[in-house]
């Protein structure tokens, strides 16, 4: 690796896993600088979780290389998981012990002291706001309660890279801001984090950057707001009209348009100047006695951008799809 990886939390070179003759991730190459929460976007399926997996020393690489705080992962698994905190997708929480028990049971596992775990604890379950059900076994949780839990969990070694997978998968809206309220904090204070997520508004909120990846292969990276700038504009103005009508419309806002898109009957007419876009398709309109039957002028998003560059929503996964595991078995929707 050149010297400019030395700074660098994660650095991956032509990153490749594969399940037998099915490959997840295909040569992917990207970096995540200390302090900054990098997002891997996608849908289900999308290769997301072999990559964290790959970080965190769970699956062996097919081919490539990969630095996780300046150690090759492949030799120094030990000394970086050590370094790691990890929030799995499913909540792998202790169901009979109480929620100060599941921290200092897992603080065992870093070899900390029993004070220091205990006042660490405290700590977590404070930022958390746990502390109320200390005492409280799991079971007794929310799911929200559990998903702060399992992160709190992962903050115990006072981890150098925080890895989150999926992280509020399953949570009603409340709890998920709830979620994203504590990581932002932990972005405040200089914690470097990997994201994985198929959700949108998560990707916005949280990633200083972010990878879009389908079907295991980079397809854009930047900031939120550059992708949406160079992809598709700040503005998109969505069509319901007969079919016959795309190609003349697209010619006659061709001057102001940043790209188009058609979906079924809807065409949606991406540019950076949603006003007189919206003046122009009237004035069309008008010489052609068009009424269309739907209309709608919004500003854009990551989602747009992943449409126009795959063609699908991050929603089409079938999430009944079988996809092969580490041990050669099947597993649902995510790898």
């Amino acid at each position: 690796m050149a010297n400019d990886t030395k700074n660098k939390v994660i650095h991956a070179k032509n990153l490749t896993k594969c399940f037998g003759t099915f490959t997840a991730v295909n040569g992917v190459n990207f970096s995540v600088s200390r302090g900054e929460c990098f997002g891997l976007l996608g849908p289900n399926g999308a290769g997301k979780t072999s990559i964290a997996s790959m970080i965190f020393g769970f699956s062996p690489l097919t081919e490539g290389k990969l630095l996780v705080l300046g150690q090759d992962i492949e030799t120094e698994a030990r000394k970086i998981k050590a370094q790691l905190g990890v929030v799995a997708q499913d909540d792998n929480l202790d169901p009979e012990l109480t929620v100060r028990e599941n921290l200092l049971v897992y603080a065992t596992y870093f070899s900390i002291q029993p004070a220091t775990a205990f006042q660490r604890s405290a700590d977590i379950l404070d930022f958390m706001d746990l502390s109320a059900k200390a005492d409280s076994v799991v079971q007794e949780l929310s799911g929200g309660m559990k998903r702060r839990l399992t992160i709190g969990r992962a903050l115990i070694n006072q981890p150098e890279l925080l890895i989150l997978d999926e992280p509020t998968t399953g949570l009603d809206p409340y709890a998920r801001h709830i979620v994203w309220q504590r990581l932002r904090q932990l972005k405040e204070k200089g914690t470097t984090m990997l994201l994985t997520t198929h959700y949108l508004e998560e990707a916005s909120q949280l990633c200083d950057r972010l990878m879009i990846i389908n079907a295991g292969s980079i397809l854009a990276e930047g900031t939120p707001f550059n992708l949406i700038e160079t992809h598709v504009g700040q503005f998109a103005l969505e069509l319901e009209i007969e079919a016959q009508w795309y190609n003349k419309i697209e010619q006659w806002c061709s001057p102001l348009l940043k790209t188009s898109q058609k979906i079924g009957n809807t065409l949606i007419l991406f540019s950076d100047q949603g006003q007189a876009l919206t003046d122009k398709i009237t004035t069309f309109f008008a010489n052609n006695k068009i009424i269309p039957s739907y209309q709608r002028l919004r500003p854009t998003n990551l989602e747009d951008v992943f449409l126009k560059l795959t063609g699908k929503t991050l929603d089409t996964s079938d999430p009944h799809e079988t996809v092969p595991t580490e041990h050669g078995g099947y597993q649902n929707g995510n790898y």
